[in-house]
Parts: structure tokens; sequence; C-alpha cells
């Protein structure tokens, strides 16, 4: 039976409900704050629907006000699930299919070698759109129709479907755009009416002005010395015209923790919500789908869709379902700090700049979201969020073999 918690810890307080299955949890969670630097955050899950950890504590920022129960935060490309899962229950309606040509909905995306691109090649990160070559204006980011331009004008990085690439920001005027022209109303909107307020989610793509006071502001990251070696990183310093560097630099000045960007609806980056909310919108998906999804889309949602020994953009293996990311353990490839999110193989959910993450897990039915504010330097998630996730699955029994936990 869950139970409240409370643990004093040289950044804060932790508190909340925590069932005792799942102790381990709220023993790593509270480590993190010890000795992993962590400054705030929440971690919540579900198990079977129902609600058996959701901790919160620290700061919203280094020696400032106590991170509280309400505290929400930006979570990058976790955002990117609640846009694919809006493109899901548009195809599961008849209003998308993800096997149709993009041009049978935007018509202009359709140059320079873009005209055969599928919908179904901009969820799995092979459309070929890693990012755009021309300089982002100032602010470009916050204005979707500009973004959206300069998207269908791109000439491919490759072959549309050959080939796979992480479309780190793309993915909110690729995905996104698929969302709004399937649906007729803007992602934030279809988010907040068919998805955030009917499961009464904190979560938001395009944050009200009156939620402002509520965010923790993202502390960057410190690079560590042995991350400087990383191809990643190399390619960002050293090659302007590689995906690499466009996705990380070309942003116009972006400033993820302004208000102007709040307010956008980036459904590649801009989402901003807690452990809770992202632990909620996954809920359905652990449990067959709920009201959300049929079955028969939320078994191909977890299918892996691509994969490759050499992500265009990361430059490490990389695994992908349609919109989500799955299993990925590149704990062995060399010169590559933070690469992995070891899941189960059932998994599928998607990790976020700087290391939250939110997924479903069908076969153990359940969902998981953490999110926090100092932000780790990384690809995919580092020890903070993978010590919770590995807790999680051992509460439950399973055990890590193979790069994936299983039952």
């Amino acid at each position: 039976m869950t139970g409240n918690f409370s643990r004093e810890t040289s950044a804060g307080k932790v508190e909340g409900i925590c069932d005792p299955k799942f102790k381990g949890v709220a023993e790593a969670f509270v480590e993190n704050f010890e000795k992993r630097d962590e400054v705030g955050g929440n971690v919540c899950i579900t198990l079977e629907g129902k609600t058996v950890v959701d901790l919160w504590g620290g700061k919203k920022e280094r020696n400032g006000d106590a991170w509280e129960k309400d505290t929400v935060s930006i979570v990058f490309s976790c955002t990117k699930g609640a846009t694919a899962l809006a493109a899901h229950m548009l195809a599961d309606r008849g209003k998308l299919d993800l096997d149709a040509k993009v041009t049978d909905y935007w018509p202009e995306y359709g140059a320079n070698g873009k005209e055969e691109t599928l919908v179904s090649m901009m969820l799995d990160h092979s459309a070929g759109v890693p990012h755009v070559r021309e300089k982002v204006k100032s602010g470009g980011y916050w204005d979707h129709d500009y973004m959206c331009g300069l998207v269908a004008g791109e000439t491919p990085f490759w072959e549309p479907g050959t080939r796979n690439g992480y479309h780190g920001v793309t993915f909110a005027w690729t995905v996104g755009e698929m969302v709004r022209r399937a649906s007729g109303t803007s992602l934030g909107a279809f988010f907040r009416d068919e998805i955030a307020g009917p499961f009464g989610l904190d979560f938001w793509i395009g944050l009200p002005e009156d939620k402002e006071p509520r965010v923790a502001k993202m502390i960057d990251a410190e690079m560590p010395a042995d991350a400087a070696t990383s191809r990643f990183t190399q390619a960002v310093m050293n090659d302007p015209q590689s995906a690499s560097h466009l996705f990380l630099l070309n942003n116009g000045g972006a400033n993820f923790n302004s208000r102007e960007c709040h307010a956008a609806e980036v459904g590649s980056a801009n989402g901003i919500t807690n452990g809770r909310g992202l632990a909620g919108m996954y809920q359905p998906l652990a449990n067959g789908g709920g009201k959300l999804v049929s079955a028969d889309t939320l078994n191909r949602m977890g299918r892996v869709a691509m994969a490759t020994h050499e992500d265009a953009t990361l430059l490490i293996p990389s695994r992908f379902a349609l919109g989500f990311m799955k299993s990925m353990d590149n704990s062995a490839v060399p010169n590559a700090v933070n690469s992995s999110c070891v899941l189960s193989e059932d998994a599928f959910g998607h990790v976020g700049m700087g290391g939250s993450i939110g997924f479903a897990d069908p076969r153990a039915q359940m969902s998981f979201g953490y999110n926090m504010n100092r932000m780790g330097f990384g690809i995919l998630l580092n020890d903070r969020g993978q010590a919770l996730v590995d807790a999680a699955y051992e509460a439950i029994g399973y055990k890590r073999s193979g790069g994936v936990f299983a039952g």
C-alpha cells in the first residue's frame, strides 16, 4: 500500500508518496540529491493504472525556493512523445495515414528531392531533414509557419527513407505540421483538448502565461572532460555543415528559459510538465491504450521502425519506433558519454535533453516520468535518470540482460 515519504537531504527536502515495493526508487531519488548533484526534480510511476511513486524535492534553482508538488519544467525532447501520440491518435481516427505521402497533406513539402517522403519517415527520423542549412532568424523557433517554410524548402541530407538521423528539433515542423494539417487545429490545442485536459495533466505545449510562476528554470549542463572527444561533440565543434552542428547550434539564439519559448508550440522541444505529467500521459498506453488509441495502434506505436549502427545526427547506434525511442544500450561504444537509455524491449517513450524521460511499458503495465532542472551532459540519459529507471524495473522483478530489462 502506498505510503507517505519524507526525507531531508543536503539539497533540500524530498517528499511525496511511495509504495514500499518501490522503496529502491525513493532511495535512488534521494541519492541523486546527495551524491549526483540533483538540484530539483520529480519522479512518478504508475503500475496497473495506479500511482505507486510520486516524489519531488530539492530547489527550483540553486539556493532558491523549494521545488513544490506542482513545480514544472521544460522537458525538451520528451515533448516528441506527446507529439507522436497526437499523430497516432489521428491515425487511429482515420484522419492521418502514416503510410501516405507527406504531399497528400502538405503539397509544398514535395520539393528538392522530398517528393516521395512518407508520413512514417517523419516519425522514425528517416525523412532526411534533421535540421535546416539556412541560418535560422533570431527567435525563429517560436515562429511555426516560418520554420515550416524552411523545412519544406530544405534539400534532404539523404534520400528519404534510406537511413535515419535524429530530427532533434525539426520533428516539431514535420510531425507537428502533420498533426496540424490532419486535425485542423494547432498541435498545442489538440494536445490540450484531447490529452492533457481530459486526463487532468499539468502538461502544456504552449504554456499559458498564468502558469509561468510554477516553472523551474533549467540549469545548463557542464561538459565533463571525457565528453570532448565524442564523435558527436567533435562534429558539433568542427563540422559546421554537419547535421550534428546545425541541430545543436543553428537555433536563432533560442533561449529555452524565456517566456517567448514557453508560450510557443514547438512539438519537439518545449513541452512543459513534470514527472507526474509524463507518467500520466503514458499511463493509458501502459494499460491497453485506454481512450487514446486502439490495441492495434498501440502495438504499432511500440514496434521498432528504424534502427541503425550510426545515427546520422547523434553518431551513435539508435533505435526508434514511430515517434518514440526504444531501449538503447551504447555503454560499450567508445567516446559516447551518456548515450544510453536502457528500458525493457516492450517499453517506448522519449528522453529529453539533459536527462528527463517518460515512457510506457505495456507488458509490465508500468508508466514512468522524471523531470529535473539541472541538466546533465550527453545525448540520452545520465546516471540520475537511469538509476531511477533501474530501480523501477528492479522493483517489479526485472533484471538487466543484453542491453535491456526483462521480466
